[in-house]
């Protein structure tokens, strides 16, 4: 019986690190996520905002993924899980909607902001 307690004394803080590090690896992927948002304002006084689910059937039906639209005071807030997503959404935006809308993604600074 003595010698299990100094066993468990013993290696109680490598156990306790070693739990700590599974926790740590288990959450890297959440926490090195890298969300990217898109901008849609409009240029001109007065012109509405597009509608946020028709922006997202258009954007779905070209599939890309979407995490999140929300509107943000005078414009509209686009989340998406990837650059790439993000990319394209710009490209099919930029066609989709008529002049007088500003597309445009943000930096980690503005994204900041929006939150």
């Amino acid at each position: 019986m003595f010698m299990l307690k100094g066993f468990q004394k013993r290696w109680l803080p490598w156990i306790t690190g070693g739990v700590f590090v599974l926790i740590a690896l288990s959450l890297a992927p959440t926490l090195m996520r890298h969300e990217t948002v898109v901008q849609i304002r409009v240029s001109h006084a007065g012109t509405p905002l597009p509608d946020g689910f028709y922006l997202y059937q258009q954007l779905t039906a070209q599939g890309i993924r979407i995490k999140s639209i929300t509107p943000s005071g005078n414009a509209l807030v686009i989340h998406f899980d990837s650059e790439e997503q993000s990319l394209a959404a710009q490209k099919v935006l930029r066609r989709l909607l008529p002049q007088g809308f500003i597309v445009a993604q943000h930096d980690q600074a503005d994204r900041l902001s929006l939150a």
